[in-house]
């Protein structure tokens, strides 16, 4: 039984594949679809996508954590909590705008995130756990390695950011930066860990599915950002 009282989700593709949206155009839409949520003019929204490649730094971001030199995609302070990461193609960002039951649990709703993504695992095939101190999801070993990263923010009584899983990405990105801040940790994908090709689109559904059950959502409507009220062309000019 989910915490948090979503009695409808409106899923978003906001652009995959050649479609991959720039992190500056994902923010945007963001902040409107947080706005319109706040204001309760939609409901509960989940904005899926693939970001054109990009690192992007949390609050927490040390400096020895950053890319030396020119890592070969732009770097972006963002407002949510956690360190840097990377986004980009072959990884699945996910971008869940819901109200929260008052008073706020935000480690709470972290843990329904991080249940999310290790029933899409499962239902793949691979056997993954949470670390206890370290948020997102892992395949246990030696070391442990990362496939599944979360980073919230809270404003108004709504989240924003969200989570990525690691599809069929290339994994030499995070060999530029110390992901997440931790340094005696890899980073994987799906398609490594399961030895076969495991594409953002194999994934798109399962994770809708399973998000809607954390989340206890009655029912589940597909809408396009135009339908929403704005696409992600427009946010790039708001």
């Amino acid at each position: 039984m989910s915490d948090v009282d979503v009695r409808e989700l409106v899923v978003v593709h906001a652009g995959f594949g050649e479609a991959a949206v720039p992190y500056e155009a994902g923010w945007e839409l963001q902040k409107r679809t947080h706005a319109l949520r706040v204001d309760d003019a939609i409901p509960d929204t989940v904005l899926l996508l693939e970001h054109r490649p990009v690192y992007t730094a949390g609050k927490r971001t040390e400096a020895l954590d950053r890319p030396f030199g020119d890592p070969g995609a732009p770097v972006i302070d963002v407002d949510r909590g956690g360190k840097i990461t990377w986004h980009g193609p072959g990884q699945l960002t996910g971008y869940p705008i819901v109200r929260l039951p008052d008073p706020v649990d935000v480690v709470g709703y972290v843990r329904l995130l991080e249940r999310m993504m290790m029933d899409v695992c499962a239902e793949l095939g691979l056997a993954t756990a949470t670390v206890e101190g370290r948020s997102g999801l892992w395949v246990p070993g030696a070391p442990d390695r990362k496939i599944g990263s979360i980073g919230i923010r809270v404003a108004r009584g709504v989240a924003m950011h969200g989570f990525m899983l690691n599809c069929d990405n290339d994994m030499g990105w995070f060999d530029k930066i110390v992901p997440c801040g931790i340094r005696d940790v890899g980073s994987t994908n799906l398609s490594r860990e399961l030895g076969r090709e495991v594409t953002v689109a194999e994934v798109v559904p399962l994770v809708e599915r399973h998000l809607a059950a954390v989340l206890g959502a009655a029912e589940t409507f597909h809408r396009t950002t135009a339908q929403l009220g704005v696409s992600a062309d427009q946010a790039m000019t708001l």
